[in-house]
């Protein structure tokens, strides 16, 4: 294992008390944190033997939420459960969504469009970031495992995308996180079905809640999208 206490050259590991409340202000905000949504618990492809969902509809659903359908990813982890009302646009069109536990823990997975600096922690500092150091940064097969005093993240590099998997330390040991990191993969239409909000509503109307818009957007300041995202993603 290779320490170090240098800052990486991708965006902030905030692993923060603020992104933590913020999740959790959102998930309180939508009535029920912890509601699983249907069939979202497989590590693989859902290889369903029901008829296929209609493509054209997936597809019409994921635009209704200003998602990318590609860019929709799931993954699992012992004990807990996709929070539904998590699902998300991160950033033009990347995607967000949060795995919770009935102790209240959280893994949050996020696909965005960022350079190989984001993924790969090994590859210098970044500039002017506030943020905490580095305790820990190493790869870990294909992914790159990178920690902080309070959190920590697994990346993977995708295409074009970075594949983050996060939480605080408190609540999530690194072997849970590498086995939703490893489980991660990008949705099949099945679980697309499974994820998206219904045709006509959006993630936070699902189940009779109020909307929610953006999950990047935060709830004092002007409004504009925050796009930090640190060893919680």
């Amino acid at each position: 294992m290779t320490s170090r206490s240098r800052s990486p050259r991708f965006r902030p590991l905030l692993l923060t008390t603020t992104l933590t409340v913020t999740l959790a202000l959102a998930l309180t905000a939508t009535g029920c944190g912890t509601e699983p949504a249907p069939d979202t618990r497989a590590a693989g492809p859902s290889g369903s033997a029901g008829p296929a969902p209609d493509r054209a509809e997936l597809e019409a659903r994921a635009s209704a939420a200003q998602l990318v359908a590609e860019h929709v990813w799931v993954t699992e982890a012992a004990g807990y459960a996709l929070a539904r009302q998590s699902v998300g646009v991160l950033g033009d069109d990347g995607f967000g969504s949060v795995y919770t536990e009935p102790e209240g823990g959280q893994i949050k997975l996020s696909v965005e469009r960022l350079p190989h600096t984001d993924a790969d922690c090994t590859d210098g500092p970044a500039a002017g970031s506030e943020q905490e150091p580095l305790v820990t940064c190493e790869r870990d097969g294909e992914q790159w495992y990178r920690a902080t005093e309070s959190g920590h993240a697994y990346a993977r590099e995708q295409g074009d995308l970075v594949v983050t998997l996060s939480g605080t330390r408190q609540e999530v040991d690194r072997a849970t996180l590498r086995a939703a990191a490893l489980a991660a993969h990008r949705a099949d239409d099945y679980e697309l079905d499974q994820v998206l909000p219904p045709a006509g509503k959006t993630a936070g109307e699902t189940a009779g809640r109020q909307p929610v818009e953006r999950g990047d957007l935060p709830p004092v300041g002007d409004g504009a999208p925050d796009n930090e995202v640190g060893a919680s993603g």
